[in-house]
């Protein structure tokens, strides 16, 4: 083995729903994660036997970590990669934590004049609404984004759907689904020639398991 495939690793890893389902990829490829970190609230992780140190970040602050170089690569929704438009390489597409990033309104909606669009994804709704040639008002919230509409905020959103539970629940309807969404693999540019073995292990090793999941 090479001094540089005995590099350690440094990974901003999601919390939450993402950080499960990337471990258990990560263990499907042969790599030795303990399942015991599952729901750890440990901000660093160290794997020894993977040769790895797990960073425990927000979602959207994983570009950043990334980007900066404190740790080497990260694991990242697409819709967050869009939004940040971090300087980093986006290496592999994991196919997990599947969702979509859709246009919500209330079912009697009609277009208005002011129309005012309310998201935690702002780029991302400003660059759709441009493309479309619509003049919208962004507004942007950081948690329940389905009360926007239902309070007279904003006549519609930009948000992530999963399952429509939630859209059901309250009274709200997909309009358009703007892109889809999955979890990728990304790297800071120089750590990706500084460690380029063992980041292109590491993508070959999941590639193997993506490819036999089908």
């Amino acid at each position: 083995m090479s001094g540089n495939e005995q590099q350690v690793l440094k990974v901003a890893m999601p919390k939450g729903r993402i950080y499960k389902q990337a471990s258990d990829l990560f263990r499907k490829a042969g790599l030795p994660i303990p399942t015991e970190y599952d729901d750890t609230r440990k901000l660093i992780i160290e794997l020894p036997d993977a040769k790895m140190e797990f960073i425990m970040a927000k979602p959207v602050d994983v570009p950043t970590y990334v980007e900066y170089g404190v740790t080497d690569i990260g694991i990242v929704g697409k819709d967050v990669l869009m939004e940040e438009n971090k300087d980093v390489y986006e290496l592999l597409d994991l196919g997990i934590a599947k969702c979509r990033m859709s246009v919500i309104a209330l079912p009697d909606w009609k277009p208005t004049i002011h129309p005012r669009v309310a998201t935690k994804y702002p780029n991302v709704a400003s660059a759709y609404f441009r493309e479309l040639g619509q003049q919208v008002e962004v507004i942007k919230l950081n948690g329940s984004i389905e009360l926007a509409p239902m309070i007279g905020l904003a006549d519609r959103i930009v948000d992530m759907v999963e399952t429509g539970q939630t859209l059901r629940e309250n009274g709200l309807v997909e309009q358009t689904e703007i892109f889809g969404i999955t979890s990728r693999l990304i790297a800071n540019r120089v750590s990706y020639r500084m460690k380029n073995e063992r980041i292109q292990s590491l993508c070959d090793l999941l590639q193997q398991t993506l490819a036999s999941r089908g």
